[in-house]
């Protein structure tokens, strides 16, 4: 089925997954960027040529800094086309493109909450968008029409749709997205002095923490500094806690220390589970394996003789060491109904426990 044709205005991660997810939706895609490399790879992946001249859709997937120039760009030169963004804060872009009414009438403004700690066209992934919620901010002036082909881009590529009004949305994003980046960046930082060997040691803790630290520099000093006002209101808060922590660390408080950790614990309930949806109650199951090929493939195979649903999974292995720890997340009916199987079979598996610590 063809749906008619987008072209994406920048060929990184989000673009190009973009676009991949589109071209398996039926659309045709064509894609545009300064760096011609990086539009080379998009192009070859997505398996086009040259691009069609008048689109039905427009996607601007550039950094924040130049989305206005771009939107006002790309609306003036075809207009006819509905133009949107997936940039990552709202309130300016939006203030300046309502001054522009038959643009503002054509542009809605997005923001998928997917992406990866690496970057580029070669990180892309078309099922990025599956089952992630997708942000749209429309101007005051945005048409029926446009609402309509910008919800149904976000339920082709798998997205769940959310209206967030401009400034909502950037002070919202400080705390789900920004606090998290600064802090995983930190604590790396943090780690600057600490020897190789020592950090060969690290556990799946540090490595799930530091991993938005590999994000990209460029990128994310200009979020940062975009969305300051909203992230400083966090940075505060965060500030105080650390402080509170340490003064209660140095007054060998346990009672305080026991009293936050249990606050934070109860806190995190309130993150969605997987797929966005309400946390759910996994429990644990760890199995011992050997450090060869083919020990994962084995565990999923028992997994599909019993047809148990597995949600998540870790994989702890120190160096030097000839077994690892697999840790499946599983409903508790699964944990049990997986771990007699797996140990009928001979594996080292343990009891299935509520926590993963």
């Amino acid at each position: 089925m063809t749906r008619g044709h987008v072209r994406i205005i920048g060929a990184g991660l989000i673009g190009t997954s973009i676009a991949l997810g589109l071209k398996g939706a039926g659309y045709r895609v064509s894609v545009e960027d300064e760096d011609l490399e990086a539009e080379e790879i998009a192009q070859h992946l997505i398996g086009v040529g040259e691009s069609e001249h008048d689109p039905d859709l427009i996607v601007i997937a550039t950094p924040i800094s130049t989305i206005s120039t771009l939107v006002k760009e790309y609306g003036t030169r075809y207009p006819a086309s509905t133009v949107i963004d997936i940039g990552g804060l709202k309130t300016e872009v939006i203030q300046e493109i309502q001054s522009f009414s038959d643009i503002s009438e054509r542009f809605c403004s997005t923001h998928p909450m997917a992406g990866r700690e690496i970057a580029g066209p070669l990180a892309a992934r078309g099922d990025l968008f599956q089952g992630r919620i997708w942000i749209t901010t429309p101007t005051s002036h945005t048409s029926p029409q446009v609402r309509k082909q910008t919800s149904e881009l976000i339920v082709s590529l798998g997205g769940i749709e959310v209206e967030l009004e401009g400034e909502k949305h950037d002070s919202v994003i400080a705390g789900i997205s920004h606090l998290p980046q600064v802090l995983s960046s930190l604590l790396s930082l943090t780690l600057d002095g600490m020897e190789e060997s020592a950090l060969a040691l690290a556990g799946q803790g540090l490595k799930d923490v530091s991993r938005l630290a590999a994000s990209d520099p460029d990128l994310w000093a200009e979020l940062l500094h975009a969305n300051r006002k909203s992230l400083a209101i966090y940075l505060d808060k965060l500030s105080y806690l650390l402080n509170d922590l340490s003064t209660s660390l140095q007054n060998d408080d346990l009672r305080k220390t026991h009293e936050m950790l249990s606050l934070a614990k109860e806190n995190h309930q309130r993150i969605p589970g997987k797929h966005g949806g309400k946390k759910r109650d996994y429990w644990y199951l760890p199995i011992v394996i050997e450090d060869k090929p083919g020990q994962l493939a084995a565990i999923f195979d028992v997994c599909a003789v019993v047809a148990v649903n597995v949600e998540d999974l870790t994989i702890e292995h120190t160096p030097g060491h000839e077994t690892g720890l697999v840790t499946l997340a599983l409903s508790h009916e699964d944990a049990i109904k997986l771990f007699d199987q797996l140990l009928v079979d001979g594996w080292k598996v343990h009891l299935p426990r509520e926590s993963i610590g």
